[in-house]
Formats: C-alpha cells, structure tokens, sequence
C-alpha cells in the first residue's frame, strides 16, 4: 500500500514539476536559442533522460542534442555560471557543469564511415537524420525544453510495450559499433522483452566483433548491466542468459542468482557482493575476471578479500562467529554480512536459519574504535620519528587480544620497550 502511494506521489510530481520546466535547464535552452528566430529549434533533450521521464523513472544524466557546433557552445557559455569542459571535441560533445547539474551537448550529426569502433562524422542540422544514426528507437526520442515530443522513429511506441529495437537493420547498426550488441543486451534486461529473429540472429554473426571494442568500454557497459534491477532475473530469460554468457564467458556460476535472490532485494546487492557471488569459486574465475579488464584496485582487493575469507570460512564454520567482534574491527560489518551471504549463496547446505542467525550476531555485535594515536604516545613521553608507527602497531594488537582494553601501565611499558 505505502509503494503505491509512494509512486502515485512521484507522478503528480512529475507531472506538476517536470524536470524540463528548472530555471538552470531553461537558462540553456535560452542561451542556445540566442540569434535564432523561433520557428527554428536549436536544442532537445535526447536519449536517456527522455526515455526514463515517458517510464516515470528516476533522471540521472542528461543529454542535449543541438545544431550548434562546439566551438559556438563554449563561446555562448563562456561568461556563465556554467564550466565548459571539452569532454569528446572530436566527437562534437562538450559538457556543461553547474553545481547540479551536468549536461552532455552533442551537434546533430550523421555518420560518414565507420570500422566497429569509430565513426567519422558530418555535422548537421536535420533531426531526421540524427536520429537514424543513433543505436534504439527508444533512445531516439527529443523533447523540447516545452516537454513537447519529437518522435521520428516512432521510439514512444516502442517504449510502451518494453520493445527495444534496433534502428533500420540491425546488422548495419551493429558493424557500426560492435558495443551495441552489449547495449542491446542492457536494455532488454531492463525492459524484459523479447528477441526479434532478425536481432537475434545479427548478434550471432558479430559477437567477434566485440574483440575490436576495447576492455574499458566493456567493462562500463557490464557494470550497468549489473547495477540493472532486473540484472537478478537473469535466469527467467534463456535467450538473455545465453548471450550474456557467450560475451562474458568468466560468468560461469549464474545459478548463484536464484539463492542469492532469496535473501536479498535488489537494493541490497552492492556491485561488488554481486561480483563476488558470480566469480568467487574454486577456478579462481575472480582472478580471471581482475586481470582480463583490470578493474580498480578498490574491486581487485574486495574480491581478493572476500575470497581469502571464503576460504578461511570454508576451513572453520565458526569463523564467522568466533572472534566476531575482533573481525568486524578488522574487516568491518558489510564485510562480514557481505561473507555471511556468499557463505549462504555457494553452499547449498546452509539453511537459511543458519544464515539468519548469523546475520543477527554480526548486525548485533559491537563496533570498536581505536582511539590511541600519535599525539597520544608523545604526551606519554615518547619521541616523533618512523619507530611510532611500529609502536602504534603493537598497543593496537595488544588491546585487540585483550578483549579491546589496554591500561595506561601498558601501554607505557610497551613505548619503553622500544625506546630504551
């Protein structure tokens, strides 16, 4: 009943307070639009932000489609509130950042040449052939900053019965940018429709085509993949699954999905405990994972972590109780709830009493702070130099092993030790 109401509110506002009718986005419009006469519009909304304000869902970034070149919107946004920066010159992108917001202005454009990867352009001012060369109909849709609609792919249609379809013929939209076929897969994940014959069997033919894109632009367009709500249901669609599997090969434990389902909602997996469910295994498919697209060094050692813990855990089922409060100093709680639900997720022996049970100690259990520093040890008398690290180091285990207590004697008595 709250979900209800909670969503019948967010579409009266939506629909009093469109996101188009802010003074910041209307100040852009009307800044674009100086030295034109009326009749001729000079900018739209296009893409994502169009699509997810028709779906009544949440707009993150927004994209502006314009017949102006770069050179003349970095010239009209020069003496603004707005930062210009030059974020794909060659690409006829700029962005303009303000305190809240950050807009992508791209020339209309059509494509001249392209190998797969890169596409050589031609600066236009015709809305019709912009659109053919964008990738979906639903993400060809422009709203002007009066909210009226510009639909030349009949996009809105589409977007009303969760079909995303390629533009034209699917093949051709595919050799001219191999990611597509992995934006495709994202988007019918997110709109849970069905595979055309013509689609399905284009992206057959040119999955090695994806070898050409390089492992950066993959590993973006995955991480959206799994940040998707419906990424969870995977397994209720053997066409998505399949392709999903034959472009990311390392995703061999999916089946995890469905337990994994059981004990959490989707705004309860974190990327990296999605990671963890899908790679962590005895082929050391995480490892794979980390060196084929060099992930940041904060995924690399969380995955590395949780494995070693896995391990650990693997060895001594108590060792999520056992010295719990210690551990949680160590490693943190969502760490430690992170360990409980991949315990639950790769052992099917566990029942989820046991994983239940587990989870309300660690939730229960103390956090302790180690509040002993430097300064501390000069007032007690010791000397600033390298050796205060190595005896910060030693009070520190020391009121861990005791229960998290360390008396002032001690700790004296171990700055002495190393300083006499």
């Amino acid at each position: 009943m709250l979900d209800i109401s909670f969503n019948f509110i967010k579409k009266i506002k939506r629909n009093l307070f469109p996101f188009y009718k802010n003074k910041e986005l209307k100040f852009v419009f009307n800044k674009i639009q100086e030295g034109f006469p009326a009749e001729i519009i000079t900018a739209r909304f296009v893409g994502g932000c169009v699509r997810k304000y028709l779906s009544n869902e949440k707009i993150d970034d927004i994209d502006i489609a314009t017949i102006l070149n770069t050179d003349q919107i970095k010239e009209k946004f020069k003496n603004t509130n707005f930062k210009v920066v030059e974020t794909g010159i060659k690409h006829g992108t700029v962005t303009l950042v303000s305190k809240k917001f950050k807009l992508e202005l791209t020339t209309l454009r059509k494509d001249i040449e392209t190998d797969g990867r890169h596409a050589e352009v031609e600066y236009i001012h015709d809305w019709q052939l912009d659109s053919e060369r964008r990738d979906f109909t639903i993400n060809a849709i422009y709203m002007d900053i009066k909210g009226k609609i510009l639909d030349p792919q009949m996009g809105t249609v589409d977007l009303k019965n969760n079909n995303v379809k390629f533009i034209g013929d699917p093949q051709k939209r595919i050799e001219e940018d191999y990611l597509r076929i992995i934006r495709f897969i994202r988007f019918k994940i997110m709109y849970n429709g069905k595979v055309e014959p013509t689609t399905e069997n284009a992206i057959k033919q040119n999955l090695n085509g994806i070898k050409k894109i390089s492992k950066e632009r993959i590993l973006i367009e995955l991480f959206k993949i799994l940040d998707l709500k419906n990424f969870i249901h995977l397994n209720e669609s053997a066409y998505l699954r399949e392709f999903f599997t034959l472009i990311f090969p390392e995703f061999c434990n999916l089946k995890r999905l469905e337990r994994l389902s059981k004990i959490c909602n989707y705004s309860q997996i974190s990327r990296e405990l999605l990671l963890g469910a899908l790679l962590i295994d005895e082929k050391s498919s995480h490892e794979y994972f980390v060196h084929k697209y060099n992930v940041s060094n904060d995924i690399k050692d969380n995955l590395n972590l949780l494995a070693k813990n896995l391990e650990l855990l693997r060895e001594d089922n108590n060792f999520l109780i056992k010295d719990l409060e210690k551990n949680i100093y160590l490693y943190g709680k969502n760490h430690l709830i992170n360990l409980n639900i991949l315990n639950f997720v790769l052992n099917t022996k566990i029942k989820f009493k046991n994983f239940s049970e587990t989870l309300n100690k660690i939730l229960k259990s103390k956090n302790h702070r180690f509040n002993i520093n430097g300064k501390y040890l000069i007032e007690n008398g010791m000397q600033p130099g390298a050796l205060m690290g190595k005896v910060l180091k030693e009070i520190e285990e020391d009121w861990i092993k005791n229960n998290f207590k360390i008396n002032k004697e001690r700790i004296k008595e171990i700055i002495k030790f190393h300083t006499n």
